[in-house]
């Protein structure tokens, strides 16, 4: 029995340092960053141009936070349309900073995991956060899932009446 537990301790141990090592030196997240600033700023740029702000939230330390940013950058037509829609900001949660004030005026996300998505309107206001598990399809995010998901919380798509 001593034996089947330290044997499943040690397999535990390299799948961490496999998860650490896939993140390491990967830098998207900037921990230094004034992520209240940045959420302003997005806000007041998305109100302009009639977006709401896509906010991720996650760090560097995160594999599936990489991932999924990753995946937008290596696919043209979903970046374009998060970028077309969405005044986007990432939130840095880390050792370094863990943004506890944002967090919580963002109604705490993190408790759905890591990355976490969230949708905020022009007035700043959280409209939706989004378990980013939900997305998944295999080992990685899914492009249609995500696409159907950025859909439904476009601006025209939440205030129909009131767009072009």
């Amino acid at each position: 029995m001593m034996k089947k537990f330290l044997f499943l301790l040690i397999a535990m141990n390299f799948g961490l340092a496999a998860g650490y090592a896939q993140s390491e030196g990967v830098k998207i997240y900037n921990p230094n960053a004034n992520a209240q600033a940045e959420i302003d700023a997005a806000v007041a740029k998305a109100k302009k141009e009639n977006k709401h702000v896509f906010v991720q939230v996650g760090g560097n330390w995160c594999v599936w936070c990489i991932r999924f940013h990753n995946l937008v950058e290596e696919t043209p037509e979903l970046k374009n349309y998060l970028n077309t829609n969405f005044e986007t900001v990432l939130v840095n949660y880390s050792t370094e900073n863990k943004n506890e004030a944002v967090l919580k005026k963002l109604k705490n996300p993190g408790r759905f995991g890591y990355p976490v998505f969230l949708i905020l309107d022009g007035n700043g206001d959280v409209i939706h956060i989004q378990n980013s598990a939900y997305l998944e399809e295999g080992k990685g995010h899914s492009v249609k899932l995500i696409t159907d998901f950025l859909k439904n919380w476009t601006y025209k798509a939440v205030n129909p009446t009131t767009s072009k």
